[in-house]
């Protein structure tokens, strides 16, 4: 039997970040799993430039934080009691380091799907975490075929 207790979601605020969501967001319910949610990156910093004034460090830390915690509604807050965390660095190692440092048994992520070229030119978070990660890793695509529909909710959750 597969037994899943810690999952994590790393997070770019991008709609395959949010898919992945829904995903986890449903396997958590359905295992009785805690949600961890993960914002990597330099990139935290670009998004917020406009918003607060260079040097602001903790600012642009509160800021992600506080688009992290807009992720889950205050029900699934409640319900799931996740933890959220930002870390700097490089998103794919800083990825895999999280999963080993909190025993991470499943990773739930976006994977953008840019194809061949995209590939090449950027490289692929997702690909270097499914080959480095110490657990599985789900990679979500993209809405277009969603399995996660109200028939697979429980019961709790569905009333």
């Amino acid at each position: 039997m597969i037994a899943l207790k810690r999952i994590l979601v790393p997070h770019d605020f991008s709609e395959t970040s949010t898919e992945a969501v829904r995903y986890a967001i449903a396997l958590a319910r359905n295992f009785s799993a805690r949600l961890y949610f993960l914002h990597v990156g330099h990139d935290a910093v670009a998004e917020f430039e406009a918003e607060f004034p260079i040097g602001l460090d903790d600012a642009l830390d509160d800021g992600v934080r506080e688009r992290l915690l807009r992720i889950v509604t205050p029900l699934e807050k409640a319900d799931l009691n996740p933890e959220f965390a930002v870390r700097p660095g490089t998103p794919a190692a800083e990825i895999v380091r999280y999963a080993e440092d909190e025993d991470i048994d499943l990773i739930v992520m976006g994977t953008h799907g840019r194809g061949f070229v995209g590939h090449m030119v950027l490289g692929s978070v997702a690909e270097r975490v499914v080959r480095t990660a110490p657990c599985p890793v789900l990679t979500v695509r993209n809405a277009s075929h969603g399995f996660v529909v109200p028939d697979a909710l429980p019961r709790a959750a569905r009333s």
